[in-house]
Formats: structure tokens, sequence, C-alpha cells
């Protein structure tokens, strides 16, 4: 009998915190992991270990046998890749063979995680939803490009394959177990760490990752087949972003607003030395391209017919420090 729940990206940040939801909620948990991958996420959860990968459909084929439900969680998530074509193969082509290979299983319904990355924005700061028109041609960086590939795909597989599939959208997830971290976590390390002197004037969506979490159950239990639910919480300047993470930690907020223009130049001196050095750039020319637009979104949707209720953005602030802190990630 089909009686697990097959979770892929639970090593991760997102990923961890919908597994926790969903043994809280009484699921039979199968995770997919990578072999070597760091486990410190999956501490003191219940769940049968399915190793294997996203590019393996071997490992696909004997992750998904006998499961009721696919959460799909995993991704490739960074804003600057020396090889984009990598990162496609992965966030797209790795989405459609896992629920292929869940179809083929006898899966009964999938949850898709995709990102705010692949919906369009208004440009004047009013709020974007699950309707407003993609700029195709606009979309700035592989990894927003693959989360829109990927979600299209996702929408194929729906129309034309017969897959029942819900898709969600988280906005930029703060809290617990970011152990990378990721890009947004490690913007709040370091503003509570005091390493962030200055800033840029753009915005964003902050929502609790447990709230992500719930609204990823919800969205298997309420949510309506093909539709997409943003799940985001506060839409914050990233100014006030870093005042309300100054007040919780107990520093002084950045005094110094910069403009996008100016810190161009230093975008392409760090992804020269990237490409030279192999490591991560502090700032890309894709983290300018998209903060010339804030990134503001509206939750109504999810509200309305999943029963979503995201808390105020100073909660996720404060579990997140409270989080770093006590991991030795930032300073007391």
């Amino acid at each position: 009998m089909a009686d697990f729940t097959l979770l892929t990206g639970a090593t991760g940040f997102v990923g961890s915190a919908v597994a926790r939801n969903l043994a809280a909620r009484g699921h039979r948990l199968r995770l997919l992991v990578r072999r070597g991958s760091d486990r410190r996420n999956l501490a003191g959860l219940e769940a049968e270990l399915a190793e294997g990968d996203l590019g393996d459909p071997a490992s696909l084929t004997a992750a998904v046998a006998g499961c009721r439900f696919v959460f799909h969680v995993a991704a490739d998530y960074r804003i600057w890749v020396p090889d984009p074509a990598a990162m496609l193969r992965a966030n797209v082509d790795g989405t459609v063979a896992l629920l292929r290979a869940g179809m083929a299983a006898g899966m009964e319904r999938a949850v898709y995680c995709s990102s705010v990355a692949a919906l369009g924005l208004t440009g004047d700061g009013t709020l974007a939803d699950e309707r407003t028109p993609v700029d195709v041609a606009g979309i700035a960086g592989v990894y927003k490009r693959s989360k829109y590939e990927a979600e299209q795909a996702v929408r194929r597989l729906v129309r034309k394959e017969g897959l029942d599939a819900v898709i969600v959208n988280p906005a930029a997830p703060i809290g617990p177990r970011d152990i990378k971290p990721t890009p947004t976590g490690r913007m709040v390390a370091d503003a509570a760490a005091g390493r962030m002197p200055a800033y840029i004037d753009t915005g964003l969506c902050v929502v609790h990752v447990d709230d992500v979490a719930e609204g990823h159950a919800l969205a298997l239990e309420r949510g309506r087949t093909g539709e997409s639910y943003i799940l985001g919480g506060e839409n914050l300047t990233l100014g006030a972003l870093l005042a309300v993470v100054a007040e919780v930690a107990g520093r002084r907020p950045p005094r110094i607003r910069l403009p996008i223009a100016a810190l161009w130049p230093v975008a392409l001196v760090c992804e020269a030395l990237a490409r030279t050095a192999g490591i991560e750039p502090l700032v890309t020319t894709d983290h300018l391209r998209m903060a010339r637009k804030k990134m503001f979104f509206s939750s109504a949707k999810a509200i309305a017919e999943l029963g979503y209720a995201p808390r105020p953005a100073r909660d996720a602030v404060a579990d997140a420090v409270a989080w770093f802190r006590a991991n030795g990630m930032v300073r007391a």
C-alpha cells in the first residue's frame, strides 16, 4: 500500500522545516538525500532515508515507490554559479524526472516548491501576485530563469499528462536551521554581526520559514490542482528589514544607502575573482539587476484558499538571529 510521503530537500533550510511540519501531521516520511550530504538538519526526525540524486533516474524510481504524496523542495539555490547549465539540469530537468517517476509509481498528489523568483513584478512598488505577467526576456539570472522554467514544466505536466500537483511560491524565508546559509540568511547574519555598514534601496517579502512549511502542508490538503500560491509574509524595504535585525541583535542599523549603479564595478570585480578563484562572489550583477525592482508580493490567495496565516517579520528575524547565535554563526 502506498503510504509514504516523499520529500526532497529535507537537509536544507526550507525542506527541513517542511519535514518537521509533515512529521507533526503524522506523515510517514521518506527523504531523498544525496550521498555525503550534510544531514545536521535531520536530527531528531523519524524518517526513512533514500540516497539518490535528481540527476539519477534509477534513484528517483526507487525513492517514489510506495509513495502517496511527493513534496519537491530541493533546488540549487545560488545567485551566481560557474556553470549555469548544471543549475538548469537540476532545477528543471530534475523536477520533471521526479514528478514523472511519481506519476508512474501511482503518486496521488505532488506539491512543487517554486519561488516568487518565478513570478512577475509590478515595477512600481505595488504588490505582485500569482497573475502578474512575467517579463520572460527580462528575467535576471540563471536561478530565476531555472525556477520560472521549472514551474512552467510542472504546469505542462498538469495540463498535458494529468499530474495532480499544487505549486507554492515562497518569498524570502528567514528562521532557524539555515545552515549554509541562504543568501537572505547570510544578509541577516551579517547585519546581526555588525558586518553590513551600508545597503541599497530595494525591498523584499520576508516570511518565517515555519510559515512556509505550514503553507506546503496546507497546499497538499486544500490547494487546487494546477494552481500556485504565494507563501509570503511582510513586505519591507531592505533598510527597514536591516533596522529590525539591528533592533533584535542590539546593533546600530546601517545608515549609508548606496545607489545601485555605484556597485556595478564592484560586482564585475567580484565575479571576475569568483571565476578565477572558484569562490562565491559577495555581490553580482544579477544581484543588482534583481534589486532594481522591489520584490513585494501579496499572499491574499493563500490566505483565502488555504487558510495560510503568516506571522510578523520580526518573529522570523528573532528566531533566525537566535539560531545563528546558538550555532556560532553570529557572536552575541
